[in-house]
């Protein structure tokens, strides 16, 4: 007979509910026994019930838990104070070796006199590669740790025993390495004083209908890693060699796990310098090796967390190690997997669901020690059939996708072909306007740049230069200049490499403008006079056309005037031999900026005024809005102010509306100057710091945006060291 708990009926008591009498002792039941509730348990000494033994199994940690002090904090506050509620659940997620049962132990730790009798603690081997624990099997544990015994065969009868056992008991239960709500549910104790952690690389958001709270543990601060390095190598040494263990926190990717690993790499070279091991870890291909110690390691952290994954998502995962951005986005994941929306969603969430994958800015992406292990699965398939399809695709998707925004935003640019492997066309994105055009080439510039490098760089040369030509909407109205430069480099090349001359024009003429902008005007002159070398060879009147009208703006950028206006003239008889009427009108129009750098605005105005009329009649509203901006000028110089004036509100509206930021901070500027002459300096102030702000947000360095500053400093100096610059 076990008697749980002073003044309870022992187990194994027959109660005859008529009668009220009481047997006690094995009971077996005999004959027909009517009016009476029968329960019978395997019978232990009274005294020994009375004397249950206080388990407490929870696994060793550091005496000093670094960088988790806002976990801790969060964790208490889930307690609700020194005599708070118990029957508290409270699952502990975050990705393999952030270090969830050391933060899960200490806590429970630090509160063991509010668990008298006692703290229990489980490895439920969510990832182990025998399989999970079976939740019977823990049962049996936990009720022989509090001397049960023989424990129940039925694992319903173990669970209710836990349950009664528990009941009225303070105490604290640590499962470790849940896999799933269906392995932890038949654990919880349902006690009112019982506080329960799970830990687990899932999210297991089921156990939110048993009332558990929630509680994400991420990476360390840099200055945590370096601390819990410096814990484990002594501080003298990290603080003697600074940047080799600053080098060795960044490439451990502040997983506490890489850190003490690589930790235990370096104590136990104690006559090494940490330099070596940093070294080590900064061999891409060797890292996780690096991280291994003892057989144990990220590497193998991580297998254990891919082999929980369904054979879709493993793929998944596999094939995501093949994409060279940093950030993913639902797109890209459903190219490189050959997904519809639904199943790439679906596969997505089963990643995330065991923090192989994170959600960040509108996208997803891998930790970098995952990133390493993706990347060394996709290694498997990398030069398979699957790997090179599952690259096209990506490829693919981006090319139609910029072609579709290209055609939208520049549709007199959009004449080259362009080669697919795949069909991507169905799937690319359609926009509606060319706002959400500019808005999609804005949000994947990076992404489209890294496309072009990894084209390049797989032998894919087709896909690298028309990826580039394909951007150009988004070099003309952002200037990115270091950006613009690079893909055309990489473009022009890859052109050549295949032998397609339209290509290779294309690439010089449009690169030529990148560097010209850059202020790079012999390179730029270089590479026109080598497109129009090249257009007279092939007998291409339009590309001949293209190469002068970038030699005369380049001339002109170099302050000559009359190589600039013989070029642009001959460019506008060219193109209007031609029928290309638009492309008369921009060299029209560059003429006309020729004459006003020329100091003559007076002639300036009407060959720009006809510009303008011709391009507002295609529609070209972005090169419209242009010619505004260069009338407005003109005006301005003629001492027409209200006409300047219009001019650069007209040109603003049409700048903000195309979002064309550079040119939106140049009108801004020359609205400033336009203030200033009329002597109103408070306006001219405010236009100089928009325009000035938004130099600021672009990418790259604009020659404009020190004149605007220079501007600027003369209407207000600087303050003087006793002003605060904060009420300038």
């Amino acid at each position: 007979m076990s008697e749980l708990d002073g003044g309870r009926e022992p187990h194994g008591t027959v109660r005859n509910s008529a009668a009220g009498a009481r047997i006690s002792g094995a009971v077996v039941q005999a004959g027909q026994i009517r009016d009476l509730t029968v329960h019978s348990h395997a019978a232990v000494p009274s005294a020994v019930a009375r004397a249950l033994p206080v388990p407490r199994q929870l696994p060793a940690t550091t005496r000093r838990l670094i960088g988790r002090e806002s976990d801790l904090a969060a964790l208490d506050r889930e307690l609700g104070g020194e005599n708070g509620p118990g029957d508290v659940t409270v699952v502990v997620t975050g990705p393999a070796g952030v270090g969830k049962t050391a933060l899960a132990a200490q806590w429970l730790r630090r509160l063991s006199d509010r668990f008298p009798d006692g703290q229990l603690y489980c490895d439920l081997r969510g990832h182990a590669s025998g399989g999970p624990a079976d939740p019977a099997e823990v049962l049996e544990g936990f009720l022989r740790a509090f001397g049960v015994g023989p424990v129940p065969r039925s694992p319903a009868e173990r669970s209710a025993l836990w349950r009664s056992l528990a009941a009225g008991r303070r105490i604290a239960v640590l499962l470790d390495d849940a896999s799933a709500a269906t392995q932890v549910r038949p654990l919880l104790p349902g006690s009112e004083h019982a506080v329960v952690v799970v830990t687990s690389r899932r999210r297991l958001t089921g156990l939110g209908l048993d009332g558990a709270t929630f509680r994400a543990v991420g990476l360390l601060t840099d200055e945590a890693s370096t601390h819990l390095l410096a814990q484990r190598v002594g501080a003298d040494r990290v603080t003697r060699e600074r940047i080799a263990a600053t080098l060795v926190v960044e490439r451990c990717g502040r997983l506490p796990l890489a850190v003490c690993l690589a930790a235990a790499r370096i104590a136990g070279r104690p006559g090494q310098p940490l330099a070596v091991t940093a070294e080590a870890l900064g061999q891409e291909s060797g890292r996780l090796a690096a991280l291994d110690v003892g057989g144990e390691g990220v590497g193998h952290a991580l297998d254990a967390s891919v082999a929980a994954l369904g054979a879709g998502a493993a793929r998944l995962y596999r094939l995501l190690g093949l994409l060279p951005f940093p950030v993913l986005t639902p797109d890209a994941v459903g190219a490189v997997g050959d997904l519809g929306r639904a199943e790439a969603d679906r596969l997505l969430d089963e990643l995330l669901d065991i923090h192989l994958l994170e959600e960040a800015d509108g996208g997803f992406r891998l930790h970098g020690l995952v990133k390493l292990h993706a990347r060394a699965r996709a290694d498997e398939v990398r030069d398979r059939p699957e790997g090179r399809a599952a690259v096209d695709r990506v490829l693919d998707r981006y090319l139609a996708t910029a072609t579709a925004a290209e055609a939208l935003l520049s549709p007199s640019h959009r004449t080259l072909r362009r080669d697919y492997t795949t069909e991507p066309v169905g799937s690319a994105r359609e926009f509606a306007d060319e706002t959400a055009a500019l808005g999609w080439l804005e949000a994947e510039s990076q992404r489209l740049a890294d496309a072009v490098r990894w084209a390049a760089a797989t032998g894919r040369a087709a896909a690298a230069w028309q990826l580039v030509d394909a951007m150009w909407p988004l070099f003309l109205r952002q200037r990115p200049a270091r950006l613009w430069i690079e893909m055309h480099r990489i473009g022009r090349t890859a052109a050549r490499s295949v032998g397609h001359r339209d290509g290779e024009l294309r690439m010089l003429t449009s690169g030529g403008a990148g560097l010209r902008n850059a202020g790079r005007e012999e390179e730029a002159a270089e590479w026109y006079t080598e497109a129009l070398h090249l257009a007279r060879a092939a007998g291409d009147p339009l590309v001949e056309a293209d190469a002068l009208y970038g030699l005369g703006q380049t001339h002109r950028t170099a302050g000559r005037l009359e190589e600039a206006a013989d070029c642009l003239r001959t460019t506008a008889a060219i193109r209007e031999a031609c029928g290309y009427l638009r492309g008369k009108a921009l060299a029209r129009l560059a003429l006309g900026d020729v004459r006003l750098a020329d100091g003559h605005p007076a002639e300036a105005v009407p060959v720009i005024t006809d510009a303008h009329r011709d391009l507002a009649a295609v529609p070209a509203a972005y090169e419209a809005a242009r010619a505004l901006a260069f009338l407005g000028q003109a005006h301005a110089a003629l001492g027409a102010h209200d006409e300047a004036r219009r001019c650069y509100a007209e040109a603003l509206a049409g700048f903000r509306a195309g979002r064309a930021r550079h040119w939106e901070a140049r009108v801004l500027g020359l609205a400033g100057d336009l203030a200033h002459d009329c002597g109103d300096l408070a306006e001219a102030a405010a236009r100089y710091r928009e325009s000035g702000a938004l130099y600021a947000a672009l990418a790259d360095r604009d020659t404009d945006r020190p004149a605007v500053a220079r501007a600027l400093d003369t209407l207000i100096p600087p303050p003087s060291p006793t002003e605060d610059p904060s009420e300038a």
